[in-house]
């Protein structure tokens, strides 16, 4: 039993956490540029200008995923570094950049899987309206087709979106990240319209360009777990994982942002509960956005308890006293990693790939210039066991991808986490693999056989 024998393993990162070089290879502007500009925005004032300067670094960082033995790298393209504008002349710097690296990486027995959008809007998109301008499905889509002309003989695997519940809800219903817009209801939906036909665009495009290519997308979820085995808990945990949720959270649910990518129809409770606030659906639009995908990418890192109210409903468990969290105060449910990739596969009939799963710890360089990450390595080993005990019931896991590779810019909290399996000292720059960066390195190697 165990693990697929052709199972990938790998580690994930993006463009704006990693790469800096913003100034010298005439990288554009971006909406998280603009957001770091602003005071109290970023956790700890600091911004992606270096961030870990793999710009400069990148042939350092693919020798030491040679050495710690990944043999699969997610990453994700800047946008604004291939096209400064979003849009017009290619940036022939930035492309060399991205050229040289795919080679690398292939000359080392590292697979590519290439995200392209992980949050990182060019500026001047933004200004033009960014995901509220319906534009935005072909800007999107020539971006893809540049990147799968450049790149496509090489990449065989694409992400489209990352996340679309952060870069669409955080960044237009909280504001909590960039663009750091607070609008209303029918306006982001709109944009989240929007940027599920741009995924479609874009997986009509790379298909032309590569139609060898594998493409996926990347959302993610909080898992609702039953707090039992009894087949009234497994059903209420399922109505919870895919119903449409809060309303007053109204991004996070699983069923809005996938039933149109797999089904073609948005679903029947999110219709009626956004009933009033829909945008205008033309005629070809669910058809765009209901592209054949190769795989279901999902980033998962925590979920919640729920049971049956004994009459058709669920009731939202609270969590016990002195429950284990991460260093960033996430909960630790390592079932997650077994009933949202068993939930999905069962309802979208996909294989399913964990496009990011990791821990922020405190990390700290110990006196024998080591970091001892033993929880980074307690938290994987259990997490990983129930995503083996999904695989082994049944549930087609082709790909696992931890996060992150580097300690990295943590979007608003900047740098004051660490989810890396590798410790950046910012000041130097210096790259200090921790222990779970070696222990991971032997699940790779051994398919999961040591966890």
């Amino acid at each position: 039993m165990g693990f697929r024998e052709d199972m990938v393993w790998g580690t994930a990162t993006a463009s704006f956490q990693i790469e800096g070089g913003a100034a010298s290879s005439e990288r554009g502007f971006t909406v998280w540029d603009d957001f770091c500009a602003r005071p109290g925005k970023i956790a700890d004032g600091s911004d992606g200008t270096v961030a870990c300067d793999h710009y400069h670094r990148w042939r350092e960082d693919i020798s030491l995923m040679r050495e710690l033995g990944y043999s699969a790298y997610r990453l994700s393209l800047s946008w604004a570094r291939l096209f400064p504008e979003g849009a017009g002349s290619l940036n022939q710097e930035g492309a060399a950049f991205y050229d040289a690296l795919f080679d690398a990486l292939l000359q080392n027995g590292i697979t590519p899987y290439v995200t392209l959008f992980h949050w990182d809007l060019p500026y001047a998109l933004y200004q033009r309206g960014g995901w509220m301008n319906p534009d935005i499905v072909s800007w999107f889509g020539n971006y893809a087709q540049a990147a799968a002309t450049l790149y496509g003989d090489r990449v065989k695997h694409f992400i489209t979106l990352n996340e679309p519940q952060c870069f669409i809800g955080l960044g237009h219903v909280s504001g909590e990240h960039a663009p750091g817009a607070v609008l209303s209801r029918r306006s982001v939906l709109t944009m989240a319209h929007h940027a599920l036909m741009a995924h479609g665009m874009a997986a009509q495009r790379i298909r032309k360009i590569a139609p060898d290519a594998k493409i996926g997308i990347a959302p993610t979820s909080t898992v609702a777990c039953p707090a039992t085995d009894s087949a009234e808990d497994i059903q209420a945990a399922r109505d919870a994982y895919f119903g449409a949720g809060d309303p007053e959270n109204y991004m996070w649910n699983v069923s809005w942002w996938s039933d149109p990518l797999f089904f073609g129809t948005y679903p029947a409770e999110g219709l009626a509960r956004f009933e009033g606030d829909l945008p205008e659906f033309g005629p070809g639009d669910m058809r765009l956005i209901a592209q054949p995908l190769d795989f279901y990418g999902q980033n998962i890192y925590n979920g919640y308890s729920v049971k049956s109210d004994g009459a058709g409903g669920v009731l939202r468990l609270s969590r016990p006293l002195g429950s284990p969290r991460t260093a960033n105060y996430w909960p630790v449910v390592p079932e997650s990693l077994y009933w949202g990739p068993k939930f999905l596969y069962e309802r979208y009939k996909t294989p399913i790939v964990i496009t990011e799963n990791g821990v922020s710890c405190t990390d700290p360089v110990c006196l024998d210039g080591r970091i001892h990450d033993f929880d980074r390595i307690d938290f994987y080993r259990r997490y990983l066991r129930e995503l083996r005990r999904a695989a082994e019931e049944g549930t087609d896991i082709r790909g696992y991808f931890a996060w992150s590779f580097l300690d990295n810019f943590e979007w608003a909290r900047g740098f004051t986490e660490r989810f890396g399996l590798v410790h950046v000292d910012y000041q130097t720059q210096n790259r200090r693999p921790k222990d779970s960066a070696y222990w991971y390195g032997e699940v790779c190697r051994k398919n999961g056989d040591n966890i």
